[in-house]
């Protein structure tokens, strides 16, 4: 499975936010209407199964609607803003329209001296955008303060706004992907500001504020380039441990096998009696990290990672007769053995700890660590598919610079099930509050 993308780099689009003088390609209405019929052409040619999260009317009408509402000529955001509103119709994490070289992009805005919306954003109870901290995840005296209006606008109808153009399984999935990304998806919806203007509420009391734009770097790609925060071990010793895995992205292979081996020596050696494996922010990645640097210490039996698949075929193989563009419907047979004589394998309880982050290769770990009795799931569940899609690839939007992910293969958990059964758990779960030592 691949780690849950936006987008990857394209030289066209950084070449131009890189280069501040060069004047931003026009994209034509009749151009970007070819892109809307490659999106539709690729969905309803390519997808290993066209239903799984949407349906070709739903489908074919959201992009009419956008047909009917393009104006002459678009800038590559102004492109993207138009296109993304199919994003919640696809409903699916693995399959969107998105911004090419987002993560290149913003570093070079940054580097240019542009700055971004100055706060981490949460929501509450109420999905109402509270600040959560200051961008790039320093403390704030603003922390929890509800965010009432920006720049004269309502919070809600900011929400709304961004929120049309998010892709994910869910409303759930696509709510903390916009927490998560807020400061990308204000900017390339609303367009930078060099200064904010807030009215903020807590405990009853508004206040307003006048705020600099931020030039920190977001604590998401600050997440994603340090392993120390990906990879952590606290324990208990002699009563809990919480291990948290924030990625499977195979270039950490090396470091997360290594790591996970001395994690697990470590938990014998502390009499750790319960572990729970945070897997909340895990968007998922190379299958071969749990695989290698997980089960090997947890598996009692025997196990698989899915029980059938269907893939549409790419490439024909005439060995197994696969012709190019064929739907294919598969049982996964491979079944992988428990490491029993493994001298540091984990004996003590094991809960998961999932969250509406939590995607893609996490999901078939989840489901893994469930089916076969191996852990209980806990944190808050309801917000991606059991069923995944994956195996994501890019086809290029050639008169838009966008990108149209696309997977290649729906996979379903070990015990089978309806491909539209959520993720769930079996009791809640908070990070802050150590696991309490239990009688095993």
């Amino acid at each position: 499975m691949h780690r849950l993308r936006l987008a990857t780099p394209a030289l066209l689009v950084f070449f131009i936010v890189t280069n501040p003088a060069c004047a931003v390609p026009a994209i034509s209405a009749q151009a970007l209407q070819q892109d809307i019929d490659l999106v539709l052409e690729t969905v309803r040619n390519k997808h290993p199964d066209p239903g799984f999260s949407t349906n070709d009317h739903a489908l074919t009408v959201a992009l009419e609607d956008i047909r009917r509402d393009l104006p002459p000529s678009m800038t590559p955001d102004e492109a993207w803003r138009r296109l993304a509103r199919i994003n919640p119709v696809l409903a699916d994490g693995h399959l969107a329209v998105t911004l090419t070289g987002w993560r290149a992009a913003t570093a070079a805005h940054l580097a240019a001296g542009g700055v971004l919306f100055p706060f981490e954003v949460a929501f509450d109870r109420q999905g109402r955008p509270v600040i959560d901290a200051a961008l790039g995840g320093a403390d704030s005296p603003l922390a929890g303060a509800r965010i009432v209006a920006i720049d004269g606008v309502p919070g809600e109808a900011v929400v709304a706004n961004l929120a049309a153009r998010v892709h994910g399984d869910t409303p759930a999935m696509r709510t903390a992907l916009l927490a998560q990304r807020w400061w990308l998806y204000h900017w390339k919806t609303i367009g930078p500001a060099p200064r904010y203007r807030l009215v903020l509420e807590r405990d009853g009391r508004r206040s307003e504020l006048d705020v600099p734009g931020s030039t920190q770097k977001p604590r998401m790609l600050q997440d994603e380039a340090d392993v120390a925060r990906l990879y952590r071990l606290d324990t208990v010793p002699g009563c809990s441990a919480v291990m948290t895995v924030s990625s499977f992205d195979s270039s950490h292979l090396a470091h997360f096998v290594a790591f996970t081996k001395t994690a697990f020596t470590r938990l014998r050696r502390e009499d750790i009696k319960t572990l729970v494996i945070d897997i909340r922010a895990n968007g998922g990645g190379d299958d071969v990290l749990w695989l290698d640097g997980l089960m090997p210490y947890l598996a009692t039996t025997r196990y698989r990672t899915g029980s059938s698949a269907v893939k549409r075929v790419l490439r024909a193989n005439p060995e197994r007769g696969e012709q190019v563009g064929q739907i294919v419907h598969t049982q996964i047979e491979t079944w992988r053995e428990p490491q029993r004589d493994n001298p540091v394998r984990f004996n003590g309880k094991v809960e998961v700890a999932i969250g509406p982050l939590t995607y893609s290769s996490s999901v078939l770990f989840a489901n893994v660590m469930q089916d076969f009795g191996f852990a209980t799931l806990v944190g808050d569940g309801g917000a991606v598919r059991r069923s995944q899609s994956g195996g994501t690839y890019d086809v290029p939007l050639p008169h838009s610079s966008l990108t149209f992910a696309v997977p290649r293969f729906v996979l379903d958990p070990p015990l089978g099930g309806p491909k539209g059964a959520l993720l769930s758990v079996q009791a809640p779960w908070d990070r802050r509050v150590a696991p309490a030592c239990r009688a095993l």
